[in-house]
């Protein structure tokens, strides 16, 4: 047998089938569905194991995750699993969810920043324990070689970690100098630098200071103010992409009667697309064919679903209920509306984005009044003693004993203990200069559905039927999707009302539901349809196929601590305002409920942005609270923005504050606590300046040995922490 035809032989077994395995494990890899559903209504742990749960009992998922700050599910699961699937599962089980193209999806990789952040936190923290150790034998009285080891051996564990943990500051000060401006790392830089060299230069000579351990220091106090600062918020996400997250990856396209499946950016103005019930529209279209409701509550805020039929103008993002439609495609990708509204978020955001915090305008004026004290020591004493070195080592000491450690810690530490009392209250607080913001507001513009109510009907006349009307109401709304339906059944269960025996019940798209009790027609469904007189309330109308038809009236139910909001801020003086998509009528009634004087209804996505900007430009700062897709823009284009836990990635991404319960109650404290934070920071401020006032004379005197400097920066950081902690 030759070479060529001999077969290779392993020592061991799985290493032949490793690559055979590894080629299986791929193709199946290849095969799997990596599902993303946004699940608005997860709140505790209990839900997420109950999500989990129903989701890794269905056949084909592999894995289900949910991530509670995201509010999100991913699935692992055999290709054949879809998210439609998915979404009625989690439906039957009571929570709400929606598709979102994981492909979209860049805010679900790891937070490299915080990981970064903390690992050069703990090597500074490490590396300044050490050289301390070493600091303490030299002001302990090591002289001569002994003294100058111990340097040289701080310098070798200070330089590089100075190098690598600094690397924030250094990048942070380079970008303000390129741009011509300064912000608070500018002096912190100077100051490590200085102290660095000067560190050295004293080691080479056998002098008698080094600062290696304030260097070290400086730089471990700072980076836990930085760490501080990024922990008090969630990872920054830009809501237009979470937008872009929720239009529609796939759609249903008909061709000459076949229907195929295909990615949206495969389909073209004029395609067909079939959109099942309990399906979001893929593109802005028409309607050819199909009768069906349309609920539009995310995107215009309207509560009542909108009866589509053939000649309907649709937009992407509205979703199907209770028919199969057929929607000729005007605008698709980018041209949608929804992507449009994508691109109004993205505008307001980088409008915000101009916000400049009291840590920035500190940094102004801090800044350059250090460098010039310290240049000013610099001349004074050497032209004093016409002595470099002594010149050097008096103007470093002055930039390393005024180092801007208290004001790095000012804000940080006050925003953490804020955010912590704010959490417990039920709020989180996601952007750094929210609480700055938020002491300003002076307008407050409240959405309506889903935010000042629930967003969900509830019946108001159950009293005025008999228990027989129920009984054959409750078994036509079982059978039925609609949300007036869902509500009277849940109203009816709750009561333990009985179904009738209704036999033959089908739901006809966009009307109603129907059956036969005892051989007569019954119906419940539109005014118009049951043969009754249209109702200025939201109303279904029951027909027992014998008189008169009688409606159920609905009203939206208020969110919890809706009235005591309102009522808090109408006290504090805040002028507030009600901007919804809804109807006239239903915008009228509720300000009336909630005593709010000004409101506006029927306001689209682009006006409820206009509206707050045109505040805005009125010299107004705006606080925005919303949680449709409607909102989004709004938040993003309000001084300061809140949205519940409840609502969607998209409008909770586009808001600095997230309401993390259902309870609105805690707004009007949120406004005194961020007035109470802002008030701490500028004592922050004034405790940093006093102490420079202290520091700085004995500085340029040339008594700041670095013990001193060391003591002197850490009794600064820790007074400013403890002034912090007074908000708790």
């Amino acid at each position: 047998m030759t070479a060529a035809m001999r077969p290779n032989m392993s020592a061991c077994p799985a290493c032949d089938a490793a690559p055979a395995a590894e080629a299986l494990a791929e193709q199946e890899a290849q095969q799997d569905a990596h599902l993303a559903l946004s699940v608005p209504g997860v709140h505790c742990a209990l839900c997420i194991s109950t999500i989990e749960g129903a989701l890794t009992r269905v056949p084909g998922v592999k894995s289900a995750r949910v991530n509670l700050t995201l509010k999100r599910a991913t699935i692992e699961a055999e290709a054949d699993v879809t998210a439609e699937d998915m979404v009625r599962v989690l439906d039957g089980i009571g929570y709400e969810a929606h598709e979102l193209d994981a492909g979209t999806l860049s805010a679900t990789k790891t937070d490299k920043a915080g990981r970064d952040l903390l690992m050069r936190l703990a090597v500074a923290g490490f590396a300044s324990m050490n050289v301390m150790l070493l600091s303490i034998s030299v002001w302990s009285g090591a002289e001569a070689a002994t003294r100058d080891l111990f340097h040289w051996i701080s310098a070798a564990i200070a330089l590089p970690t100075i190098v690598f943990s600094g690397r924030p500051f250094y990048v942070s000060a380079w970008g303000a100098l390129k741009h011509r401006r300064l912000n608070m790392d500018v002096p912190i830089v100077l100051a490590i630098v200085l102290a660095v060299v000067t560190s050295l230069w004293e080691t080479a000579l056998s002098g008698e200071h080094a600062y290696f351990d304030a260097a070290l220091a400086l730089v471990f106090f700072l980076l836990a103010g930085r760490y501080l600062d990024y922990r008090t918020r969630a990872v920054a996400r830009s809501a237009a992409e979470e937008l872009a997250a929720l239009e529609v990856p796939r759609a249903v396209r008909v061709r000459d009667g076949v229907e195929e499946t295909v990615q949206v950016s495969e389909l073209a103005v004029g395609d067909l697309v079939l959109v099942r019930p309990g399906g979001r529209m893929p593109v802005d279209g028409e309607i050819v064919e199909g009768q069906s409701e349309l609920d539009r509550s995310l995107l215009t805020g309207e509560t009542l679903p909108v009866f589509a039929e053939p000649g309907l103008v649709v937009s992407a993002g509205e979703v199907n209920l209770t028919g199969p439609l057929v929607v000729c495609a005007t605008a698709v990708g980018q041209e949608t509306s929804l992507h449009r509204m994508a691109d109004l978020v993205a505008i307001a955001e980088s409008g915000r984005s101009n916000y400049t915090s009291l840590a920035d305008k500190a940094a102004k004026l801090y800044a350059p009044g250090v460098h010039i004290l310290s240049a000013l020591s610099f001349v004074g004493w050497y032209l004093y003693t016409f002595d470099m070195r002594t010149a050097l080592n008096i103007a470093a000491a002055v930039l390393i004993i005024t180092c801007p450690c208290a004001l790095g810690l000012a804000v940080p530490a006050v925003t953490t203990a804020a955010s912590g009392r704010l959490f417990r209250k039920g709020m989180l607080i996601k952007d750094a200069t929210a609480l700055e913001r938020l002491a300003q507001v002076d307008t407050v513009v409240f959405d309506k559905t889903g935010t000042l109510t629930a967003g969900t009907p509830q019946l108001t006349n159950l009293e005025d039927f008999s228990q027989e009307e129920l009984g054959v109401a409750l078994a036509l709304a079982m059978g039925s999707s609609h949300p007036l339906s869902r509500a009277l059944a849940d109203a009816a269960q709750a009561e333990g009302v009985r179904p009738a025996r209704v036999s033959e019940i089908e739901e006809v798209p966009g009307y109603g539901a129907q059956g036969k009790l005892d051989g007569r027609l019954v119906r419940l469904g539109r005014a118009s349809w049951v043969g009754a007189e249209p109702s200025a309330q939201t109303a279904a109308f029951l027909s027992l196929g014998a008189g008169q038809a009688k409606g159920f009236l609905f009203a939206d139910s208020l969110r919890a601590g809706a009235e005591a909001a309102v009522e808090a801020l109408k006290a504090d003086g805040k002028e507030v305002i009600l901007l919804s998509g809804d109807t006239a009528g239903a915008v009228e009634d509720l300000a009336k409920r909630l005593g709010i004087a000004r409101w506006v209804a029927e306001a689209l996505p682009e006006d409820k942005a206009r509206r707050v900007q045109a505040l805005a430009d009125d010299g107004k700062h705006v606080l925005m609270v919303g949680d449709g897709l409607n909102d989004t823009a709004a938040l993003a284009a309000a001084h300061v923005s809140i949205s519940p836990a409840s609502a969607l990635d998209a409008a909770r991404v586009a808001s600095d504050i997230v309401l993390l319960g259902g309870d609105l109650s805690p707004i009007g404290d949120a406004l005194t606590t961020a007035r109470s934070a802002t008030k701490r920071i500028r004592e922050n401020f004034q405790i940093a300046t006093v102490y420079n006032v202290i520091a700085v004379p004995l500085a340029v005197a040339g008594l700041a040995t670095p013990l001193i400097a060391a003591l002197a920066m850490s009794l600064s950081s820790i007074t400013v922490s403890l002034n912090a902690l007074r908000l708790r």
